[in-house]
């Protein structure tokens, strides 16, 4: 049977501090709203729509994409792109575009953000407000950790797991213990930008999907 975690409410003692947005890039041509992003160690890839793009994140442009059904989140196992796409994950051979295998997504197209950590990948659930832990080869739920807001995007990096919350006009990242639901730490974001998909650069930055506005947006990690 999975694992079941449920978040601790917690939130009301941890004061949300002002996610630091140190740059915006974007919109960018024919793709009106980003979903997930990761990151490849050169690259940022953006969920655009009906096409992946990768973004230089010296440059913010575009210099390649992929056209590939691409709604929700996006992962990087070191080798191979992930991709939401509707009610099922791609496994992306990134060097060609070809897809590989595709798992059935668990919510069934109900899914948000997407990570790649501890050869799992990490599925959000927008408004089931939870995260599953999956196998890639199968898609079978290992383990749930059960929100008290709208999950959007997951990353994982340094051993810390954090997540996008985006309710309304309200958006910020969380960092929270994997193992009990803790709420950690809160990165608030300014009123109206909304938060879609989150990786981190594995150093002093988060990447942000930005939803409708067509932006990926660039926030400084705490303490680095």
């Amino acid at each position: 049977m999975p694992t079941l975690v449920t978040i601790d409410k917690t939130e009301e003692k941890v004061p949300a501090r002002a996610a630091e947005i140190v740059r915006e890039f974007g919109p960018f041509e024919g793709a009106d709203n980003i979903g997930g992003v990761t990151y490849d160690g050169s690259r940022v890839w953006a969920a655009g729509g009906s096409k992946m793009l990768a973004i230089d994140p010296a440059s913010g442009q575009v210099d390649r994409t992929l056209e590939h059904a691409a709604h929700a989140g996006t992962a990087f196992d070191g080798k191979h792109l992930y991709q939401i796409a509707e009610a099922r994950i791609d496994k992306i051979d990134p060097a060609t575009g070809n897809v590989l295998a595709s798992i059935p997504a668990p919510g069934a197209g109900g899914d948000s953000g997407l990570a790649w950590a501890e050869g799992s990948l990490w599925v959000g659930q927008y408004r089931d407000r939870k995260i599953h832990q999956i196998d890639p080869d199968t898609g079978a739920i290992v383990r749930t950790i059960e929100s008290n807001r709208f999950v959007t995007g997951v990353a994982w990096v340094d051993g810390e797991l954090w997540h996008g919350v985006w309710d309304g006009d309200e958006s910020e990242l969380r960092h929270i213990d994997a193992d009990s639901g803790t709420v950690l730490e809160r990165l608030e974001m300014p009123r109206g930008a909304g938060v879609s998909g989150l990786e981190s650069d594995g150093a002093g930055l988060f990447y942000c999907g930005g939803g409708g506005s067509g932006k990926v947006r660039v926030v400084r990690r705490p303490g680095k």
